[in-house]
């Protein structure tokens, strides 16, 4: 096929001159081509709509028994006191095990993380041992909602207008196929992620696979009062995994 100016079309195979049963034939066989070729970006490839796969996605996110995520941004904007870095892994239970990196006070800090049963506990520098903490203070989530309905799950249900764009190779090995979705979210649902986000409304770019599998997000918008828009991306693997994760 032929892509001009993002729409697809199809180069037709010049016939050779025959009887006009065989051109006929010919015909019917390249109708099915040209209905395969035709571009739409509210659709994926197997014909579901946009936000029939993002839905896909998230019950697939919500149900998953565990997910290990990373979650970075390049850079926090000056005086701004937030979360850096998060990588771990989340369970159902709802349960997290990992290190979140905080910057707090100026200083850039890897903070130990379990969070189970609605409570947070990490290993605060200069702290010995495991302390219950509030995340918020820190500018950081509950980690173990991250994943479920109060999370990405929900976020991805929540995207506003999403649009079908290019399919990648990716995943380990570049074995799967990665399709782009982008749309917005409204301000007061980014909160379950990053608790200061401030913004009216977040761009939102979705990489899934072909079996509905969340890849990757990437969230850009203003997260931090007064602050100019920022990107975190969040990447998930590893769907499946089991944890027992418990308090320490």
């Amino acid at each position: 096929y032929i892509s001009v100016t993002g729409v697809q079309t199809c180069a037709l195979p010049i016939w050779p001159a025959g009887r006009l049963a065989a051109t006929a034939t010919a015909v019917l066989m390249v109708l099915p081509t040209l209905a395969a070729c035709s571009g739409d970006d509210s659709k994926a490839a197997d014909g579901k709509s946009a936000e029939e796969v993002l839905a896909e996605a998230s019950d697939t996110l919500a149900s998953t028994s565990g997910v290990d995520l990373t979650l970075a941004t390049g850079a926090l904007p000056d005086g701004v006191a937030g979360i850096k870095e998060a990588s771990g892994t989340v369970t159902d239970a709802p349960a997290f095990d990992g290190t979140i990196t905080v910057v707090f006070a100026g200083q850039t800090v890897d903070v130990p993380v379990v969070a189970v049963d609605d409570t947070v506990y990490a290993q605060l520098p200069f702290t010995p041992g495991w302390n219950k903490v509030n995340p918020k203070e820190y500018g950081a989530p509950d980690p173990s909602g991250l994943v479920g309905e109060d999370g990405f799950a929900g976020l991805l249900k929540l995207t506003e207008s999403p649009e079908a764009g290019e399919s990648v190779r990716g995943g380990a090995d570049n074995k799967e196929v990665l399709t782009t979705y982008s749309g917005t979210l409204p301000g007061d649902a980014m909160d379950a992620v990053i608790p200061s986000a401030s913004g009216d409304s977040f761009d939102a770019e979705w990489q899934v696979t072909d079996d509905g599998e969340l890849r990757k997000a990437t969230l850009t918008g203003v997260f931090y009062p007064h602050t100019d828009p920022m990107t975190y991306t969040v990447d998930f693997a590893d769907y499946g995994t089991t944890k027992d994760i418990s308090a320490p």
